[in-house]
């Protein structure tokens, strides 16, 4: 194999040092990983793709994952006490990407009451609540959020709503490169 030399500033040595720590000892590994990843990031950038981070997962077990693509579009709704956010994305590899992201779901005890949650909010104990004669108590459900990764764009029919799924059809299509002879 050949070798090469890389030169590193004295001020840069700490960081070297630590990279050739989380490699097990390989350098070259730790330099192989990063520009590998420097490159698939920069091309797919020059292609018109962006490095998105998305958070999935629920309360404490949230991680974060990243790819390469571009948004297609988003759509919000409010389902009962919660917000839900859909993301679709097209992947660098021509895969679609959806991203649900749905908010905690607040509750108190004057809207608990699915049947009666309006009169709720205007009764005479709602009233003193808010004017802080009374008590009350509230609570939520966490956050959560999901990715599917499908192989074809009519995989997200049925995933995310009908009307958002009508105004991106057309852009679920990889964009066509026409040569212009000019």
């Amino acid at each position: 194999m050949p070798n090469k030399t890389i030169y590193v500033s004295d001020d840069d040595l700490p960081l070297f040092q630590r990279a050739t720590e989380l490699a097990g000892g390989k350098l070259s590994a730790a330099i192989s990983t990063a520009l590998r990843r420097y490159v698939e990031m920069e091309e797919g950038r020059q292609e018109g793709y962006d490095e998105v981070v998305v958070k999935v997962g629920q309360g404490t077990a949230v991680r974060k994952q990243r790819f390469s693509g571009v948004l297609l579009g988003e759509w919000s709704r409010m389902v009962g006490q919660r917000t839900e956010t859909f993301r679709v994305y097209r992947s660098r590899k021509g895969k679609y990407v959806l991203h649900v992201e749905r908010s905690p779901e607040w509750t108190d005890s004057m809207t608990r009451d699915a049947d009666n949650w309006l009169s709720g909010l205007f009764s005479r104990e709602a009233l003193r609540t808010y004017l802080g004669l009374a008590d009350s108590d509230y609570g939520f459900i966490q956050g959560e959020a999901t990715l599917e990764v499908l192989d074809t764009f009519e995989g997200l029919r049925g995933r995310v709503p009908d009307e958002f799924y009508d105004m991106i059809t057309g852009l679920g299509r990889p964009p066509v490169v026409e040569d212009l002879d000019i």
